[in-house]
């Protein structure tokens, strides 16, 4: 007698922005930091400007594809970073220490040594992003940063709502 077996079900893959993936980048972030710590907030803020660098006035150009309304990817980007931070975490390629803020990461001496193993354009690019992300924003502190995100997120990925009404004008 055979036993036939059913298929596993598969199971959802999500390749782009992943907890792994998300976690890889924040690796990055965290690396051109050069030893300063940041919070799980602070690295959501960096994740949008790493992806979406095109968005910021003299930014180099965007790593991901300029979608309609980006700007809400912060809304939902929180638990899956959070996850690849954990990730990362587990793994000993970052530092996660607690304070009166709450929780900080940071990254070692393993962190420069993995992602100098990580050659490809797009880690060369995510690399580059890095640092002009903390070049360009480490040094404000966090009610500077949020104020920049609050008064720019309505704006990044509403050229589209503006297109999407030009078309539905009768001439």
């Amino acid at each position: 007698m055979s036993t036939v077996l059913a298929p596993r079900a598969s199971r959802h893959v999500r390749p782009f922005n992943s907890a792994m993936e998300c976690g890889l980048r924040m690796l990055f972030v965290l690396n051109a930091a050069n030893g300063r710590a940041s919070d799980l907030q602070r690295l959501v803020s960096y994740d949008y400007l790493l992806l979406h660098s095109g968005d910021v006035s003299e930014g180099p150009s965007s790593l991901h594809p300029p979608v309609p309304f980006r700007g809400t990817e912060m809304l939902v980007k929180r638990e899956v970073l959070s996850a690849g931070l954990n990730q990362m975490f587990s793994r000993e390629l970052l530092e996660k220490t607690f304070d009166l803020s709450g929780i900080l990461y940071r990254a070692t001496n393993l962190t420069t040594a993995f992602i100098a193993l990580l050659k490809s354009d797009y880690a060369n690019a995510v690399r580059t992003r890095s640092e002009w992300v903390i070049d360009r924003f480490g040094a404000m502190d966090d009610a500077h940063l949020s104020d920049y995100m609050t008064e720019n997120i309505g704006r990044w990925g509403a050229e589209f709502e503006r297109l999407t009404a030009i078309d539905d004008l009768e001439l």
